[in-house]
């Protein structure tokens, strides 16, 4: 037998592309399928959605993976969909139904300062089935075996949480929260407010900051997209940078590239605010984060050598 030829080389991108995940797959399927159909080397996925969620998945190519911890950092905006009277041992529809109560006589009032009240920090305990270890392994497999253990509440923010829509058992409402927010916790802890129980019956995740829902393509798109050409899909990608718009921009020199690459901090300048920055060659060509220390040293934090060349 011949042996089987490899298929085409692994193509090396640098980019973010902003997925519109569908319900039914986790986020590493939807990275897989991604991956594959633009037929990149290296890719990952920042902020996992759970197999019921849609919307934002931000996917970064290359260089840009790099940039993953920063918008884990990122605040998300979410449209919930909550069914309230039953409570399932997941949180969310696809568990199993656990308690159920009588209709309640809520109003919108009720509601609306409910969620006024849960604006701000607010602790929360994280619920079993999450991909938090414990002893090595993640809490949901120890959930599937009926194994309960104890969970430090956290803090987390909330920033805004407002009502659209209310019909009994139904619930719409938004909110835009902190990294590491449970939406299935919220909304358990929503529904104790009202006096009642509650699940998630759908959640759609609307943007991670800096990104708005706007820039959204769904994978069937994508998927029509790589049936026209690499170079269709490609057109999809915005910039290394486009993740980190709002920090500061700075020029340094060719030299100062170099000792840069080499993980060598150079002196700041003295108009340069410190923290984090974005750094560019005398080119416009992306180097890396750095970071303007107190000391007045310009640190290297990332560098982009894929880039380049720009040293």
């Amino acid at each position: 037998m011949s042996a089987q030829s490899p298929g085409p080389e692994r193509r090396a991108l640098h980019g973010v592309l902003l997925l519109d995940k569908p319900a039914g797959l986790t986020s590493n399927q939807a990275l897989q399928r991604v991956k594959r159909l633009f037929n990149a080397r290296k890719a990952g996925h920042t902020g996992s959605l759970d197999p019921l969620a849609t919307g934002m998945l931000p996917i970064c190519f290359g260089e840009a993976t790099k940039l993953t911890a920063f918008l884990l950092d990122a605040r998300k905006v979410y449209r919930v969909s909550a069914r309230l009277g039953v409570s399932t041992d997941t949180g969310d529809a696809d568990g199993t139904p656990t308690a159920e109560v009588e209709r309640s006589s809520l109003d919108t009032a009720q509601i609306d300062a409910a969620l006024a009240a849960m604006i701000g920090p607010i602790e929360q305990t994280p619920p079993m089935y999450s991909a938090l270890k414990r002893g090595g392994k993640p809490l949901y497999v120890l959930a599937r075996q009926g194994i309960v253990v104890p969970r430090q509440p956290r803090t987390v923010q909330i920033f805004d949480a407002r009502r659209l829509g209310f019909d009994w058992p139904m619930l719409e409402f938004s909110v835009r929260c902190s990294k590491g927010t449970y939406i299935r916790t919220f909304v358990e802890d929503l529904a104790r407010a009202l006096r009642t129980l509650g699940h998630v019956a759908g959640l759609r995740r609307l943007a991670v900051e800096p990104f708005e829902e706007s820039g959204m393509i769904p994978l069937d798109s994508l998927s029509e997209r790589g049936a026209v050409g690499l170079e269709a899909l490609d057109a999809a990608l915005l910039p290394v940078d486009s993740a980190l718009p709002h920090w500061p921009r700075l020029v340094v020199s060719a030299e100062a590239c170099r000792r840069l690459a080499q993980g060598q901090a150079v002196a700041a300048e003295p108009s340069w605010p410190e923290g984090r920055v974005r750094l560019y060659s005398p080119e416009e060509c992306l180097v890396g984060i750095g970071e303007v220390s107190v000391r007045r040293e310009l640190l290297p934090r990332r560098i982009f050598p894929g880039l380049g060349p720009w040293c």
